[in-house]
């Protein structure tokens, strides 16, 4: 046996499935306006500022303490947040939190996934589902998407029909593209399979007029569940909080896997004083929105168009050269997503400044190096 410093995972003995992969992670670049990763771009009120240094002191009197293992007061908020504004009753039992909605998800792969267990996506989508699925040792099917990048349904329920997968994600609206999901077409997929069917609505409050949310499709669907957070909507991406609605018999499945307090004090008392504050948080949802469909009015006096959003941030081209582009906003001050889909990038919907600098980026960008 020989010893020595590991310069790579190469040297290691990692599981197969893991070889050759890169960790998730939006580019940390500097840029005056970074407008890649989705944020709430709006700072957290006064009035909300001042009841966390009140709670968060308090919880820390008995940080020498183990918190709440079962989240119980927070679920309660929760499932309180879901019923106010779904308009479908959502009771404790039905609710579990965990740190951000990818543990949610991982979670649920480590309760219904697994070695010998496939999951199936509608790609493009969130790029953590295949990744949690190889961190689970969960098969992963990419599952099919129309040119539009919509979901044909039944194309689609033939194809879980013919998988027959353990766990089908359904992210609505997508990310990257943006569009809601109908419900008709989740209620199609949740009957092709035995499955139990995740509908990640992590942007559900950017979702435009009309646009009704999965929890409604809960009662009578055991195997259904929805997973939201407070990052986006909230404006509070530092907290990491994330949670799921369903069947109370999915929450006592997860609680199987989930690691013993596994929600801080803090973090719990953070949640719930910002739930107390759901109006005012939620008041930025309009004004974000607001610069997302300027984003979407402006593209085709610039030769390029966009994805129908229902999220917080913009699909847009066609480019010849997306990279291309990309890098040229970059010069710019402004930083983008790419997501590697052909002739696409993704913008968050900013500020009204940040979205200002934007359009006037792109306008140069075009203007310098053309679109399609």
């Amino acid at each position: 046996m020989t010893h020595g410093v590991a310069s790579s995972t190469d040297q290691l003995p990692l599981r197969p499935e893991l070889r050759g992969r890169s960790p998730y992670g939006a580019p940390q670049l500097p840029a005056r306006y970074r407008l890649n990763t989705n944020e709430n771009p709006h700072p957290l009120p006064p009035e909300l500022l001042a009841d966390l240094g009140a709670a968060l002191m308090r919880a820390a009197v008995e940080l020498n303490r183990y918190p709440d293992r079962d989240a119980l007061d927070l679920r309660r908020d929760l499932a309180g947040y879901l019923t106010r504004t779904s308009g479908e009753p959502i009771e404790p039992a039905q609710v579990w939190a965990a740190n951000g909605s990818n543990e949610v998800l991982q979670q649920v792969l480590q309760a219904f996934g697994g070695a010998g267990r496939t999951a199936l996506g509608f790609t493009p989508s969130y790029s953590m589902h295949p990744i949690i699925c190889a961190g689970t040792g969960t098969a992963w099917v990419d599952g099919h998407r129309r040119a539009d990048f919509t979901i044909d349904v039944a194309a689609a329920a033939a194809q879980v029909c013919e998988v027959r997968p353990d766990v089908v994600f359904v992210t609505s609206p997508n990310n990257p593209t943006g569009t809601a999901v109908a419900l008709e077409t989740i209620a199609a997929l949740y009957d092709a399979t035995s499955g139990v069917v995740v509908v990640d609505e992590a942007y559900a409050e950017f979702a435009r007029a009309g646009t009704p949310s999965a929890l409604t499709l809960l009662p009578g669907r055991p195997r259904l569940i929805v997973s939201r957070t407070m990052s986006k909507a909230f404006g509070m991406a530092g907290l990491r909080l994330g949670y799921l609605a369903a069947d109370p018999a999915v929450v006592d499945a997860v609680q199987l896997v989930r690691l013993p307090y596994h929600l801080s004090s803090l973090t719990q008392a953070a949640a719930r004083t910002a739930l107390a504050h759901t109006d005012a948080l939620l008041a930025t949802v309009d004004a974000v929105k607001a610069e997302r469909d300027r984003i979407v009015a402006a593209l085709p006096a610039m030769g390029l168009t966009s994805v129908p959003s229902d999220a917080n941030f913009v699909l847009f081209g066609r480019f010849a050269d997306a990279p291309a582009a990309w890098r040229a906003l970059l010069d710019h001050d402004v930083l983008v997503r790419d997501t590697g889909l052909p002739g696409w990038l993704r913008v968050t919907a900013g500020t009204p400044e940040e979205t200002t600098a934007f359009l006037t980026a792109l306008s140069e960008v075009v203007r310098e190096h053309g679109a399609t």
